[in-house]
């Protein structure tokens, strides 16, 4: 049987990510959700989330909204206004084959929102990741946080390449055409599950939400997440999966 992981990232976001990721909890095909630990409705987005052994991951952000930790301390990640710099600067600095994280800095971020997250769960993260920022000193800060606490890191492989969580091979899915993809999410959940390889779990990184203001204000990823939020909420989709020779499971089920 095949072994597919379905996680929606993003709780905390906006109040309408909040009711995006609570809608498809309870329709039953997400049971892992990372938490952005930093945004303040992240404690009413989990106070909607009305599932027992829900797996939460604590959803790493620098890029959006402000830190945790004083600003003053961190000024390599930080704007003048005190707010994460945007995952475009993040980018542009990829392209130009630089990187402006620095490791103590963001280490502090990162340790700031663990905490956070050990005060609204109440518990350890399931697995503890990074979004939306492809830095490498972002990626060892997560390392080392992930290290000292003995936490389930789960890194960000290269595309098509299966990285491994505690001893499990797991492969993300990435559409190849993101327009296609924003179209017809269902079509891409399908090829996910042809085209996975015998004794590798598959992942597919959802962010359902319903737009809002502040998600049209902050946002370039609008069309997916209502298409993903109508299609994890749709019964037919959960009734195709069931006939499907597959088993859905969480990171905590990963050994």
């Amino acid at each position: 049987m095949k072994r597919l992981l379905l996680r929606a990232d993003d709780l905390g976001y906006s109040d309408g990510v909040n009711c995006g990721i609570a809608a498809a909890v309870q329709a039953g095909l997400i049971r892992s959700v990372g938490v952005m630990t930093n945004m303040p409705l992240a404690e009413s987005g989990l106070a909607r989330l009305q599932i027992k052994d829900l797996c939460l991951g604590q959803h790493t952000n620098i890029c959006t909204g402000r830190p945790l930790s004083d600003s003053s301390l961190i000024s390599s990640i930080v704007d003048d206004d005190g707010n994460f710099k945007r995952s475009s600067a993040y980018r542009a600095a990829a392209r130009a084959g630089e990187d402006f994280v620095v490791l103590d800095e963001v280490i502090i971020e990162i340790e700031a929102q663990y905490r956070r997250f050990l005060e609204l769960v109440g518990r350890e993260p399931d697995y503890f990741e990074g979004h939306a920022v492809a830095s490498p000193m972002f990626f060892r800060g997560l390392e080392i946080v992930a290290e000292r606490h003995d936490l389930p890191y789960f890194a960000m492989g290269a595309p098509g390449e299966p990285v491994t969580f505690r001893s499990t091979p797991v492969l993300s899915y990435v559409p190849k055409d993101f327009s296609s993809y924003e179209a017809d999410p269902f079509a891409a959940l399908r090829e996910a599950l042809e085209t996975t390889p015998e004794g590798i779990c598959r992942l597919m990184v959802f962010h359902p939400g319903y737009i809002d203001a502040y998600l049209r204000d902050n946002s370039t990823m609008l069309e997916a997440r209502i298409r993903e939020a109508a299609m994890l909420v749709d019964p037919d989709v959960a009734a195709w999966l069931a006939e499907q020779d597959v088993g859905l499971v969480t990171y905590a089920d990963l050994t």
